[in-house]
């Protein structure tokens, strides 16, 4: 059952989150062909790029998740 907005804005930040991500996680699994723009595409290859240039530069998803949800020191 889909909840109305108001209930699902009673829940705690960290469970509207996960429902975010399992919600896109769903969106994933389905078999379409998406297009990605060209401009996208572009800045996909320009930011692997500059990551290829230095590896060293980018941080774990783990860690970059927990510094979205305010849970990283």
């Amino acid at each position: 059952m889909i909840q109305p907005i108001s209930e699902l804005q009673k829940l705690p930040i960290h469970e509207r989150l996960q429902l975010v991500e399992d919600l896109w996680d769903s969106i994933a699994l389905e078999d379409r062909d998406w297009v990605v723009p060209q401009w996208q595409k572009e800045e996909l290859d320009r930011r692997a790029e500059k990551f290829e240039a230095n590896p060293g530069s980018g941080i774990p998803w783990e860690i970059a998740k927990a510094i979205i949800r305010g849970q990283h020191a």
